[in-house]
């Protein structure tokens, strides 16, 4: 398969001071079309660094980042807010749902930029709340929902429409055991009926299970890469090959 993400000689560095702090230290790596991907590792490995330069959230101190061709650490605000909305999802940790909206226009919101009819808007949102098991809470606001509820409308809202690459920050932070495995199963799965390719951060085993291929990171640099089968959970033995 191509690699859709291409990294070359990645490095980040932040001036803490007197202090220069390495965060990313001349990484490079390569994610394919379709895979799921988790950057696994502990706290001040690295790996959500990796995720805000993947994302274009923040600019690297040095090296290159190519999405779908794209050279995105060359672009401005404009140009990286235009290809975030274009090919780019996200699912956060804390939700990031806007309190005063219902579930239908938290999720439609998205749509609203790329100036999709509200008709069209509507149908999507509610198509995307059905398919995370939300079809009957429409018209609820986040404080009405449990915490599992509210991340649901959140990958809804990732998905609704439908980007290339989606990215989740420890998605399950938050979240119990049980309705972790919910949550995973469901961005998963619908990553893989669309054949989306799908970015996790995690630094807890379950949650990097899910994934195609782990990346381990440790000091700012890929430490190994590990490849399953990517089964669906509970079925079957994966199988590894570590590089």
């Amino acid at each position: 398969m191509e690699a859709i993400i291409k990294v070359d000689n990645l490095k980040k560095i932040y001036i803490m001071g007197s202090e220069k702090v390495v965060a990313l230290d001349d990484l490079s790596l390569e994610i394919e079309e379709g895979e799921i991907c988790c950057l696994f590792g502990t706290s001040g490995s690295g790996k959500s660094t990796l995720l805000n330069m993947l994302a274009g959230l923040e600019k690297p101190t040095s090296g290159t980042i190519l999405i779908k061709g794209c050279p995105i650490h060359k672009y401005d605000e404009v140009q990286l807010a235009k290809f975030r909305q274009r090919y780019i999802g996200f699912v956060f940790q804390a939700y990031n749902l806007i309190a005063s909206l219902t579930a239908l226009e938290n999720v439609s919101l998205p749509l609203i930029f790329q100036g999709v009819p509200k008709r069209e808007r509507d149908k999507r949102a509610i198509e995307m709340l059905k398919a995370v098991g939300l079809g009957d809470r429409l018209g609820h606001k986040p404080n009405e929902m449990s915490g599992g509820q509210q991340q649901r409308v959140s990958i809804a809202r990732a998905f609704v429409n439908r980007p290339t690459i989606l990215f989740a920050d420890e998605p399950t932070g938050n979240l119990d055991t049980a309705t972790t495995y919910e949550v995973m199963n469901i961005i998963t799965g619908i990553a893989k009926e669309y054949k989306q390719t799908l970015i996790i951060v995690s630094h807890d085993l379950e949650i990097a299970d899910y994934a195609s291929k782990i990346v381990t990171m440790r000091n700012g640099n890929v430490e190994k890469i590990k490849y399953t089968l990517n089964q669906e959970r509970g079925k079957g033995e994966k199988q590894y090959a570590i590089l």
